[in-house]
């Protein structure tokens, strides 16, 4: 079979070739918009605005802060350069200074009249005798030395606030040189001392003895306590006392009755005698304090 021929048709000069189809131009109906990113267009409806807002501040709530960097851990480096620049920098209170600190609005001074000889004129003296005290319950309960108070006309005691109170015996404990007094005027807010068990004591364990020697005070010393289970006997009366504590604090004529205190501020005995064999009735380091066990029973406390 023959096969048609296949070409291309070249236009004849006779036939005139047909226009070319115009372009398809359409004009979209709002021009500015098309070409508007659509960001722009999301943030002008309050809607989506106020949904970002919020998405994000829940982001930041949940995540607790997380754009915030993480805080750096301290080391034992850290702590030490700051423990080092403390102590360089500051000047700390002694543990003597604190525990003194903590004990001082309890301690008194306790003055007894005792009637003496009379003089030349006849007339009667009045003898003083001074001593410490320290409260043990905040009703005005004192504990103090028997021989401070004992044949006493009439005792007065001076707060830590300078208040003055007549004072009377309520208890006494011979075998122990002790005495409870209470006091009939007190000051506001009265601190009664905090008392420790002597259970624990060793030698060697750092002691404060506030009192008023000579009249003076009140005043501070420091040592340590020397030992325990002591006995001593006085030398005016002869009278024997057992289980005491030994102390090196300095204690003079007025720290009697006076609390031995340990560095946390706390009472473990009421100082009672000091031991020296010459007359001088001056200190030359050994003291003696009753444990504050048996101090506290003579006053109807068992703390411990």
């Amino acid at each position: 079979m023959r096969r048609t021929a296949l070409y291309s048709r070249s236009p004849s000069p006779a036939e005139p070739t047909p226009p070319a189809p115009e372009p398809d131009v359409r004009v979209p109906a709002h021009p500015a918009s098309a070409r508007r990113p659509r960001w722009r267009t999301a943030w002008r409806h309050p809607g989506v605005l106020w949904t970002a807002i919020v998405a994000l501040a829940a982001s930041w709530v949940l995540g607790g802060g997380a754009l915030q960097a993480p805080p750096r851990q301290l080391t034992q480096k850290d702590i030490d350069a700051a423990v080092m620049h403390t102590a360089q920098t500051k000047v700390l209170p002694s543990q003597a200074a604190r525990a003194a600190a903590a004990v001082a609005p309890s301690v008194v001074r306790v003055e007894g009249e005792i009637e003496g000889r009379k003089n030349k004129r006849g007339q009667t003296e009045l003898g003083r005798g001074i001593g410490t005290g320290v409260v043990i319950v905040d009703n005005g309960t004192i504990l103090t030395n028997l021989h401070v108070v004992q044949g006493a006309e009439r005792i007065t005691v001076t707060f830590f606030d300078g208040t003055e109170s007549p004072a009377g015996i309520v208890n006494i404990q011979p075998d122990n040189d002790l005495a409870v007094l209470r006091a009939t005027k007190l000051p506001d807010d009265l601190q009664p001392a905090t008392m420790r068990s002597t259970g624990d004591l060793q030698p060697g364990d750092e002691v404060v003895a506030i009192g008023f020697p000579f009249g003076i005070g009140p005043s501070v010393s420091a040592g340590v306590i020397s030992g325990l289970k002591r006995g001593f006997r006085s030398p005016e009366g002869g009278q024997v006392m057992s289980n005491l504590i030994q102390f090196d604090a300095a204690a003079n004529p007025g720290n009697s009755g006076g609390p031995l205190v340990t560095m946390d501020g706390q009472v473990v005995g009421i100082v009672t005698a000091i031991l020296n064999p010459t007359s001088a009735r001056t200190f030359i380091g050994i003291g003696f304090a009753v444990p504050i066990e048996n101090a506290a029973a003579g006053a109807g406390q068992i703390p411990f």
